[in-house]
């Protein structure tokens, strides 16, 4: 992948354009008509290399600092023969917000351009409260045992090599930074929930959505009409999976707790049981009970970090799918308001020949010319993001049916390794109930 080439960071967008106003300054539109800064397809495709891979691991979650001003630090391992990196194996300390800076940096760069960009994990501003006001520990940087920050860990491992799977996103420098620079990042404060920052982006969005819902575009390519609606259907039903799949979490656990409960009665039991055979047969089952119990909670587990959490990592990633789509749209907006104005230009430049005004003749030709480079270039970069979402589907869809047959096959195979312990408990169990006389 030595031939891609490296991205400068867009331009921010400018958002919510109106296309009926006819009083725009032309300076808004100097992102819009920006070249192409992400390479092509083809450049990509040239520079793939199947013996290429990269592998990461995130671990050792820490709490470093006390009180107020403490994080939450992770250890993230890469092993990689790609060669942009300088080594093949080396690991770095990263804090949360590191890896929610990386992603709106990443969003920054490649989001105008059409990449799908996976999202990050959600900040819990309960459990980093917890976290935070927790008793200091007896160690400096000792591991933390909490749940959610295993969760966390997991999905920040699972954001990073899904990041690292798309081929143009892998190689970019400031995800190679983020793996391989042993100094401090640039601290990403913007990523704070209850910053000042943190509530205009909360803005934006609500910004975002209405303008998603007030301005319909009249599409002309049924492939984007139809996928749109299928990546609706897909993500309201992959939602209610997931809550399927909690409610299933939810109740396994319970389960498990009530078997334990079931283990300790049937051994209160068997110690006040007189009878000899009897008793021998509680205490054993209450053994069983117990491993029963584990089994449960491990069967939980098995559906929480195999399935269940895939499929939010899924819902997020059609969350961002929508992104990119709503992002055509906008550029859409601005050629048409370009188109819009090129008009007005001409009827202007019209009505001083019919007044005969050649003073002025010069200047509105000149307007007319740069509002047609304008809407050309703002055609092609419609033409250019249509072009690159539809690639970008194609490999999207071939990583999910991939992706979700491994993670299958996963979850069934492990389902089927519980069962068959569940049965040899059982089994183990039964001569005992048979020599009760």
């Amino acid at each position: 992948m030595d031939g891609v080439t490296h991205l400068k960071e867009a331009p921010p967008l400018f958002d919510n354009v109106d296309i009926t106003s006819p009083d725009e300054e032309n300076d808004i539109f100097e992102s819009a008509v920006q070249e192409p800064l992400s390479p092509t397809m083809e450049e990509v495709e040239t520079n793939d290399n199947t013996d290429q891979y990269i592998e990461i691991t995130v671990s050792e979650p820490q709490k470093m600092g006390d009180g107020i001003g403490s994080f939450i630090a992770y250890k993230v391992t890469t092993n990689t023969n790609i060669m942009k990196f300088k080594k093949r194996q080396f690991s770095v300390i990263r804090r949360f917000s590191d890896f929610l800076g990386l992603h709106d940096i990443l969003v920054g760069k490649y989001l105008r351009c059409g990449r799908i960009i996976p999202p990050a994990p959600q900040k819990n501003i309960i459990g980093s409260t917890k976290v935070k006001m927790a008793q200091p520990q007896a160690e400096p940087g000792t591991g933390l045992g909490m749940e959610w920050v295993e969760n966390r860990r997991a999905a920040l491992e699972r954001y990073l090599n899904r990041t690292a799977q798309h081929p143009v996103l892998c190689v970019d420098t400031d995800f190679i930074n983020f793996l391989e620079s042993e100094q401090d990042l640039p601290r990403a404060v913007n990523t704070a929930t209850l910053s000042g920052a943190g509530v205009m982006r909360m803005f934006n969005k609500m910004g975002e959505t209405v303008n998603k819902i007030t301005y319909k575009m009249d599409e002309n390519d049924p492939w984007f009409e139809e996928k749109g609606a299928e990546v609706e259907n897909l993500d309201m039903h992959m939602q209610k999976l997931h809550a399927s799949i909690k409610a299933l979490v939810t109740h396994r656990r319970e389960l498990s707790q009530l078997t334990g409960g079931v283990a300790k009665s049937a051994a209160l039991l068997s110690t006040c049981e007189e009878h000899t055979g009897l008793s021998r047969a509680l205490s054993q089952l209450a053994d069983v009970e117990e491993k029963v119990e584990l089994l449960r909670s491990e069967q939980a587990n098995s559906d929480l970090y195999i399935l269940s959490e895939t499929l939010k990592d899924y819902i997020g990633l059609f969350g961002a799918i929508k992104d990119v789509f709503h992002e055509r749209v906008k550029v859409f907006q601005n050629w048409q308001h370009a188109q819009l104005q090129l008009t007005k230009k001409r009827e202007n430049k019209a009505k001083l020949e019919l007044a005969e005004r050649k003073d002025k003749l010069d200047l509105a030709q000149k307007e007319v010319e740069e509002w047609e480079c304008k809407v050309q270039r703002c055609q092609k970069e419609f033409d250019d993001i249509s072009a690159e979402i539809k690639r970008e589907m194609e490999r999207f869809e071939i990583n999910r049916a991939r992706d979700f047959k491994a993670t299958i096959i996963k979850y069934l195979e492990d389902q089927m390794a519980h069962q068959q312990q569940l049965i040899k408990y059982w089994e183990a169990f039964i001569p005992s109930a048979r020599e009760i006389a």
